[in-house]
């Protein structure tokens, strides 16, 4: 693990994150041994209230911290903190729809590190150099390498709205509400211009034209930002399958 220089910080109100479960509710925790009465437990005391299947997804991802806490014997307060950090990088996750989990991945090495180097006030030594490699790797298998699962279930999603209004020259001006309005309205300022010194009947005439003048433009535009949107999720999609280029734990940590 790299060792620690200075404290972020924007992450000095964070840390100490095992104090978001007391003493008292891992007391209760410790007494529950099947699956329901640990969901039931975690439910009450992360105030977990989601409709399914985000409730489900979620409370297992606690379950099987608790488990996994419970395998490698570790004490109270350090299943506690485990506890904190998960919850704190999922919420970090699902904040925005767009790709951030480089970023969420940081954040939850900081969060470790964190609890993993006793310098009072802003850190604590709960877990030794083995214990924050093994709880970096899972993490990583458990949580990150399934992002996109999570911020497809809790994330909120964006959905793209167009609106067109036609008119013409001399009246309202047409108003769209998409990427494309400056240049359907750079479109009608020449039709405008061109119309000039016309009759008025040549301008009336000239509505069918205009209108399907700017649903092309439309088309076009439409069509080119589709494929642009296209592109970025492909590379998103690339860039999460090439194994470089993902976040990967640290395979040795150093000694502090």
């Amino acid at each position: 693990m790299d060792t620690i220089t200075e404290v972020p910080q924007a992450l000095k109100p964070k840390l100490m994150l095992w104090t978001d479960v007391n003493y008292h509710d891992m007391e209760e925790i410790e007494k529950m041994h099947s699956i329901p009465d640990l969901e039931s437990a975690l439910c009450r005391v992360f105030g977990v209230d989601l409709p399914e299947p985000k409730r489900g997804v979620l409370l297992e991802l606690y379950v099987q911290t608790v488990l996994f806490c419970r395998e490698y014997n570790y004490k109270k307060e350090q299943t506690s903190a485990l506890l904190s950090i998960i919850k704190a990088t999922h919420e970090a996750n699902i904040e925005t729809p767009l790709n951030n989990i480089e970023q969420c991945f940081k954040y939850c090495k900081e969060l470790l590190l964190c609890h993993s180097v006793r310098r009072p006030p802003f850190s604590i030594n709960l877990f030794n150099s083995e214990e924050a490699t093994c709880i970096l790797n899972y993490i990583y298998n458990r949580y990150v390498r399934h992002y996109k699962l999570y911020k497809y279930i809790f994330a909120p999603q964006l959905q793209l709205d167009l609106s067109l209004t036609y008119g013409i020259p001399g009246q309202d001006e047409p108003t769209m509400e998409n990427s494309s309005a400056l240049d359907v309205e750079n479109v009608m300022e020449k039709e405008t211009e061109a119309s000039i010194g016309e009759p008025e009947g040549a301008t009336l005439g000239s509505q069918s034209e205009l209108k399907g003048l700017i649903e092309r433009e439309v088309r076009e535009q439409m069509t080119l930002v589709s494929g642009q949107m296209d592109q970025r999720m492909k590379d998103i999609a690339d860039q999460h399958k090439r194994a470089p280029d993902s976040p990967q734990p640290n395979q040795k940590a150093k000694k502090h």
